[in-house]
């Protein structure tokens, strides 16, 4: 819950931001003057990609929270049960032998969303935060949609 709370907090302060600076840009655009509008544009342009951007990462933080209340629901969310160091972090040896198993039965069921989920997981204890995030997404891509007639299946 903190997690959301704090995610609130950090959109409001972005809407501040992004609304202080577009107004900027549009007081900018409204002097008339080439250079003045190049800048205001840019000025509007820049808080329309960032807002784009947070709108993405919180559409995946929500879809992948979804995915994984839906395994742990099945009980087929992996457990987390690898070793550790003293710092906290996963044992990378362990880590590694995880995912290999998760690899695998990817390749076994390359349609299956939960496969592709745990698969995720599996790169992320091992510390590949860019490919957990491409399996997880591609984990939602494979997801049927909520009331489709094969959103039942898997897992």
């Amino acid at each position: 819950m903190r997690t959301k709370v704090a995610v609130g907090v950090l959109v409001l302060g972005f809407t501040f931001y992004a609304v202080t600076i577009g107004w900027r840009g549009v007081l900018l655009m409204a002097d008339g003057r080439p250079a003045a509008v190049a800048l205001g544009l840019g000025v509007v342009l820049l808080p329309v990609l960032a807002a784009y951007a947070v709108w993405r990462e919180i559409s995946f933080g929500v879809g992948a929270e979804r995915l994984a209340q839906e395994l742990a629901a099945r009980g087929a969310l992996p457990v987390d049960d690898l070793p550790r160091r003293r710092s906290g972090r996963v044992d990378r040896v362990a880590a590694d032998a995880a995912f290999e198993r998760f690899r695998r039965e990817a390749e076994a069921t390359p349609d299956d969303w939960a496969v592709w989920f745990r698969l995720g997981t599996a790169y992320d204890a091992a510390g590949d935060r860019r490919r957990a995030r491409a399996a997880v997404r591609h984990a939602l891509a494979l997801r049927p949609a909520e009331g489709s007639p094969s959103s039942g299946h898997t897992a």
